[in-house]
């Protein structure tokens, strides 16, 4: 079966098209680069024995996304992945996040909506519940008015879908990432921003490293048992594993409704401090950090309740924080060694 991976060649779609090839799978990335390095199909290709089919197409063109389609007919799944995700970019840049996150899905379905049937797979956020008002979260929450223009993208995105599915033969599943981190474990493929890291593991990386000269805290005085956010972290090999389990369940026909909702996450709230000291107890390293006033957008602490995932889609998490820090770090070194 051939399954389009849309942002393939990014930190989380990459990890899954690795888990896709590794169950049999032919996998077709489609990726504009703009934040990814077609240097990744190697590491993909050193971990599978197989190189995936690359289409350098931006989602954005409709009449790019039409002819992939004519040339790839035969595409049954798609896990949609590609997108801006920069809480702090979005709130700095609104037009281009829904320019980028929204048109690109809406071509995507245009096309999907004249097969027979397809299965979808839409990469969303816990984002989508802002500061929610009970811990851990359920998919039950409310979802409440978005703290950014990405935040609002996700939740615009969901609702995109569950119409569509209504009155088309696309079935889908929204998984409701918490925040995805680590590596694989050989080291192979792992995050890579460009520029300026937008995430907190990538930028403990780069400082514990030297490219970085200090790590910024952002918030001390969160009523949290030590002042900084709380996040659930979860493993990108666990995540991608969760996609290939949640795409077969729309193959197989076990889906309950045309569109399913599922939190991605350990279960586990932890600080921004206990990560810095999750990364120091993995490398033996002293990280440099300071404080620093609250970013807009960002909230007090979000974690998953995960009931749902373990128990219908058959997922769980199986990975530590501390083993996501040392992947992490292993990744890392190995780039700046390169």
């Amino acid at each position: 079966m051939k399954v389009l991976v849309t942002g393939g060649l990014g930190f989380i779609g990459s990890h899954t098209v690795v888990e896709l090839q590794n169950e049999g799978y032919e996998v077709v990335i489609i990726d504009n680069l703009s934040n990814s390095s077609e240097d990744v199909l190697k590491g993909i290709t050193a971990i599978t024995g197989k190189t995936p089919l690359f289409e350098k197409i931006d989602l954005r063109e409709k009449s790019a996304v039409r002819d992939f389609f004519k040339k790839h007919n035969d595409v049954t799944g798609v896990i949609h992945f590609a997108a801006s995700k920069a809480v702090g970019e979005s709130v700095e840049q609104p037009l281009l996040y829904y320019e980028n996150n929204i048109s690109s899905l809406v071509y995507l379905l245009q096309e999907l909506q004249q097969k027979p049937e397809a299965s979808f797979i839409f990469s969303s956020s816990c984002t989508v519940y802002g500061q929610a008002e009970k811990m851990p979260i359920t998919e039950d929450a409310p979802v409440q008015t978005a703290m950014s223009p990405y935040g609002n993208t996700k939740q615009m995105g969901e609702e995109i879908i569950t119409d569509t599915a209504k009155v088309t033969n696309i079935s889908a599943i929204l998984l409701r990432y918490f925040n995805p981190v680590g590596a694989h474990e050989t080291a192979e493929i792992g995050e890579l921003p460009l520029g300026v890291p937008q995430n907190l593991v990538p930028f403990i990386t780069q400082t514990g490293v030297g490219l970085r000269q200090e790590l910024s805290v952002f918030g001390n005085d969160y009523p949290t048992p030590d002042g900084t956010a709380v996040r659930d972290y979860i493993h990108v090999v666990d995540l991608a594993k969760a996609h290939v389990i949640a795409l077969q369940r729309l193959f197989n026909k076990k889906n309950a409704a045309k569109v399913e909702t599922f939190n991605l996450g350990t279960g586990k709230g932890s600080s921004v401090l206990e990560v810095i000291h999750s990364f120091e107890k993995v490398s033996g390293k002293k990280l440099p950090y300071k404080m620093m006033p609250r970013r807009e957008g960002d909230i007090t602490e979000a974690y998953a309740n995960t009931d749902k995932a373990n128990n219908v889609l058959g997922w769980k998490a199986e990975l530590s924080l501390d083993e996501a820090m040392a992947s992490a770090w292993k990744w890392e070194q190995k780039v700046r060694n390169k």
